[in-house]
């Protein structure tokens, strides 16, 4: 029979409870930590809410931490970043915050309006530009309706627009192209809006033009019909043009064009851009401003809406002022309520 020899000093066992208790007290630092890699969900993100500061009232609108996460994660400052379905424009917003160059494109109205107003809300908002690039619908159109080639394309559908505005074709023009009760005017293409670069060039021709010819215009006025205006164009070319003494009016080219239907039975209505009228009045260093008409195309508007409008203020979401602008991007310095 033999025995096994008794444990010799040290090894003793220790007591499970021991053991738990000295494990509980090794200290883990986080940059001795190699970490856990990020996920694909992430739940540390909140949705937005409608409490939340940076809620606009967007359907889709997503956090801008979660924007802030992916451009760190993925560029670097002055980088170009490209959101082609931007909604109501958190990527261009956390963008600029980043220092990051950036491109937004959607085609929503209401999402456009909306990631504008949310940029130019940061005071330290860098100049950016808002443009209309092509309508293929109407392009697709213009070459079924009037012909491959691009020359001739272009001259038949002036023609077609000008018969619809019940005006006459004037010739020896690059950017007057008819004549109506003494007026001149200007047909817009179907694939870019109306620019201020535009009305400068149809200003400056008008002006050549007076009484050099028979197709000469006989006043001082002249009607620009687009299917699209850059932003802000209304203001700034209606400046431009009482500058030069001319009665500058914009009229949109409504959709019904491309409805054969609806220009065979003459359901074609031109509309003036909406256009709004404000009264600045200065007395020592204070101004006081009076919005006294709104003027919108209704047939952009239901009908049930226009039935409960009972007052032109009524037309009126949002305006702001800017104090302090120096013909470069647009601050809001006042917002009144």
């Amino acid at each position: 029979m033999t025995r096994s020899a008794s444990p010799g000093p040290g090894t003793e066992k220790r007591h499970p409870e021991f053991t738990r208790w000295i494990e509980a007290q090794y200290k883990r630092y986080l940059d001795e930590s190699k970490g856990t890699p990020l996920g694909t969900i992430w739940t540390d993100i909140n949705p937005i809410n409608s409490q939340a500061i940076e809620d606009s009232g967007y359907p889709t609108q997503k956090p801008e931490a979660l924007l802030q996460r992916i451009l760190e994660m993925s560029s670097d400052p002055n980088h170009l970043v490209l959101d082609c379905f931007c909604g109501s424009g958190t990527t261009g917003v956390v963008a600029e915050k980043l220092g990051r160059r950036w491109i937004m494109c959607d085609l929503s109205r209401f999402g456009t309006h909306t990631a504008r107003k949310r940029l130019l809300s940061n005071a330290d908002v860098r100049p950016f530009i808002v443009q209309n690039l092509g309508k293929y619908e109407r392009q697709v159109w213009q070459t079924a309706e009037f012909g491959e080639s691009a020359g001739a394309r272009v001259a038949k559908y002036r023609s077609f627009i000008l018969d619809l505005y019940h005006a006459t074709p004037v010739a020896g023009y690059a950017w007057l192209h008819g004549l109506k009760q003494g007026r001149m005017v200007h047909i817009g293409t179907v694939d870019a809006p109306v620019t201020v670069g535009d009305i400068k060039q149809i200003v400056a021709e008008f002006r050549k033009a007076v009484g050099t010819g028979k197709d000469a215009p006989k006043e001082q006025s002249v009607d620009v019909l687009g299917w699209d205006f850059a932003f802000e164009l209304n203001e700034i070319a209606r400046q431009d043009a009482e500058r030069a003494g001319i009665d500058l009016r914009l009229v949109r080219i409504p959709r019904e064009v491309l409805d054969k239907r609806a220009v065979e039975q003459g359901d074609v209505r031109f509309f003036e851009l909406a256009a709004l009228d404000v009264k600045v009045t200065q007395t020592a260093r204070t101004v006081k401003l009076a919005i006294e008409d709104f003027v919108i195309p209704l047939d952009d508007v239901p009908a049930d809406i226009q039935k409960a409008v009972t007052h032109w203020s009524q037309w009126i979401d949002y305006w702001a002022v800017d104090w302090d602008n120096k013909d470069d991007t647009f601050h809001n310095g006042a917002v009144p309520t």
